[in-house]
């Protein structure tokens, strides 16, 4: 009972966290836009939204809204430049960081990450190759997220075909399939134009938000909401899989059915994840651990506190990637610089560190 209530009041505290930087982040720029202008600008379009919505039942509702006292320039620059891109940076936080603790629930194993099984390796590539080919963003995210799902599904078809502990042998090849796209990335920045393209896969490849737009939001919505979904429902059962194929048959759970299901979903989320922001690491490896600091191993917990730690950290990442400089730091090497020493910290605390 005691950790059970530990657990649901690190929840909140998370969640009341996220809500505070998601506030934040509308003043952090250039470009300033006072506390009462956001909150003036949001509340009109959330008035608007519900008014279209009621009119056919309340025809008042057309009307409802608040007086602007705010510039159209404000309102330009909250709603369709900071609002999609603290979005963006929540959703791919949240979904990096549950992917990694899936993961590391159905393989058992600590250094599981989202590109364990070669996913970002092949979204680099797709991202690569459409670039070489000179096609806009829409479609170079497109590319990304399709390679994605081929570097996974090439994985799980050779997994099937070699002998062996399945989940071992899907590993291997997540890490040989993932191999050999990023020798074919490499060849891709080896024949790129230096002046133009080779820029331009290098700068995706660090990983970075600043082309955030609703399209994009869009996008990545429905897929990661689909791959969100039954992670959160099925987090009890990751429990069990922590526990054994044994203990979970035991149990009345269809160990190879779960761990199936919660690899292709965060196999999806993965996917969608790197292919609107590019390479991000150590986000689905650490986030995980801090959140079990939080809540415990119990997946019913880690899982939402996974969600929520991952979205305030990329947020508060982003920030400072868009405002300590004069020129954008992209977010993948930010990322690296704070992972690294927090993943160094966690394994060498006295005790055991996992």
């Amino acid at each position: 009972m005691e950790k059970e209530k530990r657990g649901t009041g690190a929840l909140w505290v998370l969640a009341a966290v996220l809500v505070v930087l998601i506030f934040v982040s509308f003043l952090l720029g250039r470009y300033p836009v006072p506390p009462a202008a956001v909150g003036g600008i949001l509340l009109n379009k959330l008035l608007h939204a519900l008014g279209s919505l009621l009119r056919p039942l309340i025809p008042a509702a057309g009307n409802w809204g608040v007086t602007p006292f705010w510039d159209g320039s404000m309102e330009a620059v909250a709603w369709n430049i900071r609002l999609p891109r603290i979005l963006l940076s929540c959703m791919v936080g949240c979904c990096l960081s549950v992917s990694g603790a899936s993961y590391q629930g159905v393989f058992q194993n600590p250094m599981a990450s989202p590109d364990i099984l070669g996913a970002t390796n092949g979204a680099a590539f797709g991202a690569a190759l459409a670039i070489l080919l000179g096609a806009a963003s829409q479609m170079i995210t497109f590319s990304a997220f399709c390679f994605s799902i081929v570097t996974v599904a090439a994985a799980f078809a050779i997994s099937r075909v070699a002998g062996g502990k399945r989940v071992l042998t899907l590993v291997l090849a997540g890490i040989m399939v993932g191999s050999l796209f990023s020798a074919g990335t490499s060849f891709i920045k080896l024949v790129a134009d230096p002046s133009n393209q080779l820029p331009e896969i290098t700068y995706w490849l660090m990983g970075s938000l600043s082309g955030a737009k609703w399209k994009q939001v869009g996008l990545a919505v429905v897929p990661m909401a689909v791959g969100l979904a039954p992670l959160l429902a099925l987090r009890w059962r990751v429990n069990v899989l922590t526990l054994g194929d044994d203990e979970a048959r035991t149990m009345g759970v269809s160990a190879g059915r779960v761990r199936l299901i919660v690899i292709l979903c965060a196999t999806l989320i993965t996917a969608a994840s790197v292919a609107v922001s590019g390479m991000i690491g150590w986000v689905g490896l650490v986030i995980p651990h801090l959140s079990r600091k939080l809540v415990g191993n119990d997946y019913r917990h880690l899982t939402p506190a996974s969600m929520l730690f991952g979205a305030a950290f990329m947020l508060a990442v982003d920030n400072v990637s868009r405002n300590l400089l004069a020129t954008e730091i992209p977010i993948g090497i930010l990322t690296a610089f704070v992972g690294a020493p927090f993943f160094v910290w966690l394994i060498t605390r006295k005790g055991d560190a996992f």
